[in-house]
């Protein structure tokens, strides 16, 4: 029969096995949660429409993930979302207590060669997204340009604030893989010094209009008939534009629709949230899995709906993971023409 020391020695060795075993002390995600405050970062000024969908989404977030944590918005603008992002992927603490409601373009800056954007997208944690943007090509009612043939036959011109903004960068795109005759004309403030200047009829269309930014802002001209909508794009068709072209349909070659994948990838992105990078697997799991119950959460729906926000097309945190990593693996020459289109100006 063995001796005590001998007993004791092996339970103490079996003690100190199991206490370094995975998980083993990991607190559960109940535990953590309950009694905190999460840090929510929206990465626009307050009043705007991701600030919005934000405050939404925080009041309803807490009860859907364990312990039921309060939510705190914190608003962090500036460089169109990189500011936020930056700081989610190097300053935020990696304990699950701060996330961030980030513009669909700063996961892809890297890629860009955007200079500031100095952090990897793809160790972020995304969290997920309620929608999917559809891009649009519009032509005020009094153009000269009726159809997107007009367009591949006369200059059109479209207002954008800068020449390295978004609606510059769809333009230049568009004329890229269509044939298009897009001008670019940057100094306008906004959208909507443009919109008046197309109103004016000094302007053709704007650079690029995402279907949700009509519908919520503009729904007069498109039932009064006020545009015309030359064509959409996006990661899919949207069927509420049943006859408008689409544009990855009027491509043939196979890296021009690489490259228009790519490059909408943004609108795939829609709204996303995301998270720091190295966070405690149970805690990442648990934000995933709350952001994609409130996307589906009837009140937050509801609130949604009353302040006409687009939700319709909610992505876990994990498909749109897998998305940006399918952008960064591209072949180089795709990623080198969308860095070149990015900086073309």
């Amino acid at each position: 029969m063995p001796s005590r020391p001998g007993v004791y020695s092996a339970m103490f060795a079996l003690v100190a096995t199991l206490a370094t075993m995975p998980g083993a002390q990991a607190e559960p995600v109940e535990d953590f949660y309950r009694g905190k405050t999460i840090a929510f970062i929206v990465s626009s000024s307050p009043g705007g429409g991701y600030d919005t969908l934000s405050r939404a989404i925080a009041r309803n977030l807490g009860k859907h993930i364990p312990g039921n944590p309060s939510i705190v918005i914190r608003n962090m603008p500036g460089a169109g979302g990189i500011v936020a992002t930056s700081y989610i992927a190097k300053v935020a603490p990696r304990d699950g207590l701060t996330i961030a409601g980030v513009q669909n373009n700063t996961p892809f800056e890297p890629l860009f060669g955007t200079k500031e954007a100095d952090y990897d997208a793809t160790k972020l944690i995304w969290l997920g997204t309620p929608s999917v943007e559809t891009g649009t090509l519009i032509a005020w009612h009094t153009s000269p340009i009726k159809t997107l043939d007009d367009a591949k036959k006369m200059e059109m011109t479209a207002g954008a604030s800068g020449a390295n903004s978004t609606p510059s960068f769809y333009a230049r795109l568009l004329n890229e893989l269509l044939g298009l005759k897009i001008k670019v004309i940057t100094g306008f403030p906004g959208q909507n010094e443009a919109y008046l200047a197309m109103e004016r009829g000094e302007l053709d269309s704007y650079g690029v209009t995402f279907w949700s930014s009509l519908t919520s802002t503009k729904s007069d001209w498109i039932r009064d008939k006020k545009i015309r909508i030359l064509l959409q794009y996006g990661p899919e068709r949207n069927a509420a534009l049943p006859d408008v072209p689409f544009g990855p349909d009027l491509i043939a070659d196979s890296d021009d629709k690489l490259l228009f994948e790519a490059a909408n990838a943004p609108l795939a992105a829609g709204r996303p949230f995301v998270a720091p990078p190295g966070l405690p697997p149970e805690r990442a799991a648990a934000l995933r899995a709350g952001m994609l119950a409130t996307f589906r959460d009837p009140d937050f729906l509801a609130e949604a709906a009353k302040q006409q926000l687009e939700v319709d097309k909610p992505t876990s945190g994990e498909a749109l993971q897998a998305l940006i990593a399918r952008v960064y693996t591209m072949p180089p020459r795709i990623s080198e023409r969308l860095r070149r289109i990015a900086q073309d100006y």
